[in-house]
């Protein structure tokens, strides 16, 4: 992974850049397999070639962005195998961050999800695709950050990361009319200090809709 470099300067700029088109691309604001030109990105962001070309460099290098032989820099379109592997990641980091968070759920962090998963019916509402995955995310990253396992929570963004383009054609595929259900689940073991169920219910989340992306 590249280094950020200090404030000031180049350096300031291609964290800038990096930021915002990470956020982009987590939040599945581009569409999977969108082309992307270092002269486009630095007219965008009102920066010169230089931090452009670092901001995607340190993209590449944490999935988000994909680049060919020939240079060409796009978002990640997965294929069906793809798709699985990744389902099989989250269904492996995710409930054992949950497991690990769950002994510090105090009822403030409960409360908590609660307000995001509120928050999460409010984007399915107005139909926000965007507004819906950043929630969503936010939910599990509230949870997972208990877990006081920053290694194993850096794995599961570079997972979201590689996931975040596609994540909004899963959101048209669903068809979404409420919260996810295992939403509920999830804050149901928790109030119950509930180890397996809570797991379960983290799995079931992360993998149920993935696996219908799948031709």
């Amino acid at each position: 992974m590249i280094p950020v470099r200090p404030a000031g300067g180049t350096g300031a700029a291609h964290d800038r850049v990096f930021r915002a088109l990470r956020t982009r691309i987590l939040h599945g604001q581009i569409e999977p397999g969108t082309a992307l030109t270092l002269r486009g990105i630095a007219e965008e962001y009102d920066v010169s070639m230089t931090p452009a070309r670092e901001a995607v460099r340190r993209l590449v290098s944490e999935g988000a962005l994909s680049i060919s032989a020939t240079g060409r820099v796009t978002t990640p379109a997965l294929t069906n195998d793809r798709i699985e592997e990744l389902a099989t990641l989250r269904a492996l980091l995710e409930p054992e961050l949950a497991a690990r968070a769950l002994p510090r759920a105090h009822f403030a962090l409960i409360d908590r999800l609660e307000t995001i998963n509120h928050g999460v019916s409010q984007m399915v509402s107005r139909h926000d695709a965007s507004g819906y995955i950043r929630l969503n995310l936010e939910f599990h990253r509230t949870l997972y950050l208990r877990a006081q396992a920053p290694a194993i929570l850096a794995m599961a963004e570079t997972v979201w990361l590689q996931l975040g383009p596609t994540m909004k054609a899963l959101y048209g595929r669903l068809n979404r009319t409420s919260p996810p259900v295992d939403h509920r689940h999830i804050i149901a073991a928790l109030h119950a200090g509930d180890e397996p169920g809570l797991r379960l219910a983290v799995r079931s989340d992360v993998t149920k809709g993935l696996r219908l992306l799948k031709a």
